[in-house]
């Protein structure tokens, strides 16, 4: 019988799974957020080198053939670390969804196992508050607060969030977890120098080769500490980009190879550099863990170890389910699922889909029109059927009996999503859908070049079209609020909220930003619909525990901020807000103890977000009330450096230095004052200004 052609890793691998059990071998776990894999030189040199990646490849297993369920990135990091699909876990879109907290985490398997687990991520869709942080010692969530634009996700660049890992592995004793996620690929592409130079035309690929230089520190750091012979390393990506094929420009829309075929690599002591073309997929890294760490295996996996193909063994052939939610749940399009099966795949929707991946990988020529689709859909069904969970709606709704009575205490009638049709047509295709699909990526590219009317005008043209394309009116608000146009920014999420009323995504972002332009009755209404909708998101419950502030419903307010906080402990913003209402509180019913409970709020939310000036002027208002001067200024000062142009400290210290005496100072800040206010300042205002500058010069 003819040998494996890397057979002598048998032996190699075998050695290492017992040291492993005398060393106690580490997990890094690397994901790296919308990666394709021909953008790494392992897989491809046709666009840019990888050395450090290539490096991993080099020591270990590369896997040709590897598959994500979902093409988004909340989801695929819960395939990953569950071993589970959708179809139990039930989390199949970024943001609408917490992670089950029943299943078992790879993190809290590895740690009843005695290892040390921590998690870096760098961007929203993997912040605590959606559950993945299960089972970890330390997550660390801290990328900034704000986005550069409604529409794109906080995120941290990838060498701040290595270093934050850095830190934490400097100071392990024992064997340990951790993850690492670097989001720096996602759109929009704008690496940093030398790469954005050096990739002028090919920004994607410059954010790529940046990654790989940042995960270069990291590898490096282990070697110097002697890390690298004791640590499984496994890197992945949750999906890949389209880049315009199938006319699809970034990802989440489809599912073709472009953005679910991931690369797959696996290094560890003892391992030989080998490429595997079976076929896996993300569930399958959970129980290969536990194969090559020795770690107990919860029933429930539905993934295999690629033990034996580590080992140049065999391994029995496995179907892949896929599925592409988002366009179900965003733009009222069919649902798309399918299976990867015997070198087919089958995509089950209104105009159904079939490619032979061993001679078209690249899915040009669908064989749907002229075979028999039946065997594949009773396949998919079975799959279906097999893997899914009870367990799977609690990601999407967690409405049980007490949070319903809850809602209703706080006079919020439970509602529901909007009902799928039942029978989809062609109509509602993907793919028939596309041009529209197109067309918010092209009035998205206008607005960045200031086309505002022709990117209005061509939101408007898919509204009038899909009035259930939320995507348009979430686009068309950011334009008009990016223009200073209130009134049209509210207009947009309201028509919105109204032609959607089951989606939480577009009824809660017109709430909040009703509460934010100080509409508090109408965006209580509204947040509370939103509430019905999804009681898990800790923005809603923020949003109406400043509304209620701003009433003067302050035990209510409270009410909301601590349940914000019990979802997402460590967000800045909440943590802000909250600061400045126990502040608020405290001068309200002159109670010295409501401000001082306001410091630990404000620390917690610079802890997490220094950069927010407003968070700054905030604790500097907290010092003043409580006596303390100094530490006023300090914060007012960090203010006004993080923020030149941000009025309230500006005023604040030209009082305080009036009122220590140092009229040079006050007088300085005086006129800063009236530089940013500007032709918008009040005439109440002015006379204010105007008396403080009086008494700084007697």
């Amino acid at each position: 019988m003819r040998q494996p052609k890397h057979a002598l890793l048998v032996l190699c691998l075998l050695a290492a799974a017992a040291s492993a059990r005398a060393a106690d071998l580490n997990l890094l776990l690397i994901t790296v957020d919308t990666l394709r894999p021909d953008r790494l030189s392992c897989y491809s040199p046709k666009y840019v080198r990888t050395p450090r990646i290539d490096s991993l490849a080099a020591r270990g297993v590369l896997f040709e053939r590897a598959f994500a369920h979902d093409p988004l990135t909340l989801p695929s990091h819960a395939n990953i670390l569950l071993g589970l699909t959708a179809l139990a876990h039930g989390v199949n879109d970024n943001g609408k969804a917490v992670v089950p907290s029943e299943f078992q985490s790879l993190a809290e398997v590895l740690k009843a196992g005695g290892y040390a687990t921590g998690a870096f991520v760098s961007a929203f869709p993997l912040d605590s508050r959606f559950g993945l942080n299960q089972g970890f010692d330390v997550y660390d969530d801290k990328y900034p607060s704000r986005a550069a634009t409604v529409l794109d996700y906080p995120e941290r660049r990838a060498e701040k969030t290595i270093a934050a890992a850095l830190e934490w592995l400097a100071a392990q004793k024992s064997k340990w977890f951790c993850w690492v996620h670097l989001f720096d690929p996602h759109y929009p592409y704008a690496p940093p120098e030398p790469f954005a130079g050096r990739f002028r035309d090919d920004p994607y690929s410059g954010e790529v080769a940046y990654v790989d230089a940042a995960l270069g520190k990291l590898l490096d750091a282990m070697d110097e500490k002697g890390e690298t012979g004791r640590t499984l390393v496994i890197l992945t990506a949750d999906h890949g980009e389209s880049l315009g094929e199938h006319g699809e420009m970034t990802h989440g829309y489809f599912a073709y190879n472009s953005t679910i075929w991931v690369p797959l690599i696996i290094a560890g002591p003892g391992f030989q550099a080998a490429r595997v073309k079976d076929v896996v997929s993300h569930v399958d890294i959970f129980p290969s863990v536990c194969d090559l760490l020795g770690a107990g295996k919860p029933p429930a996996l539905q993934g295999d170890s690629l033990r034996p193909l580590l080992q140049g063994k065999m391994r029995a052939p496995r179907s892949v389910y896929f599925e592409a939610m988002e366009g179900y749940l965003n733009r009222g399009a069919a649902p798309l699922r399918g299976v990867i099966e015997a070198g087919k795949k089958y995509f089950d929707s209104p105009l159904p889909e079939l490619y032979d991946l061993r001679r078209d990988f690249d899915e040009a020529t669908n064989l749907a029109p002229g075979t028999d689709l039946s065997p594949y859909k009773k396949r998919l069904e079975e799959k279906t059927k097999r893997d899914s969970s009870p367990l799977e709606a609690r990601a999407v709704r967690r409405t049980d009996r007490e949070t319903q009575e809850r809602l209703r205490s706080l006079g919020y009638a439970s509602a529901s999503f909007v009902q799928p049709k039942a029978n989809y047509g062609p109509e509602d295709d993907l793919k028939t859908l596309l041009p529209f699909e197109q067309k918010t990526v092209t009035a998205a590219q206008w607005a960045r070049e200031g086309k505002s009317a022709e990117s209005a005008g061509l939101l408007e043209e898919v509204i009038r079209v899909r009035k259930n394309n939320t995507r348009a009116y979430a686009q068309l608000a950011e334009l008009h609020f990016s223009l200073g146009r209130t009134d049209s920014y509210l207009d947009a999420l309201a028509r919105g909220a109204k032609a959607n009323p089951g989606n939480f995504t577009m009824v809660s972002a017109y709430g909040i930003a009703l509460v934010e332009n100080q509409k508090y009755d109408p965006g209580i209404e509204v947040l509370g619909q939103a509430l019905a909708l999804f009681d898990g998101d800790a923005g809603v419950r923020g949003s109406l525990g400043e509304a209620y502030w701003k009433k003067g419903n302050y035990e209510k307010a409270l009410e909301h901020f601590n349940a914000a906080l019990a979802l997402a402990p460590g967000d800045a913003i909440i943590n802000g807000n909250l600061g400045n209402f126990y502040v608020a509180w405290g001068l309200k019913n002159r109670n010295a103890e409501y401000v001082k409970r306001s410091f630990a709020h404000f620390e917690a939310a610079i802890a997490t977000d220094p950069s927010l000036a407003s968070i700054h002027n905030g604790l500097g208002g907290a010092w003043k009330i409580v006596g303390n001067t100094a530490e006023a200024i300090a914060s007012w000062e960090k203010a006004v450096a993080l923020d030149p142009n941000y009025d309230l400290p500006v005023y604040n210290l030209a009082l305080a230095y009036l009122q220590t005496g140092d009229k040079t100072r006050a007088l300085d800040f005086c006129r800063k004052y009236l530089s940013i206010k500007g032709t918008a300042i009040t005439e109440e205002e002015r006379r204010d200004i105007e008396s403080l500058i009086d008494r700084c010069r007697k």
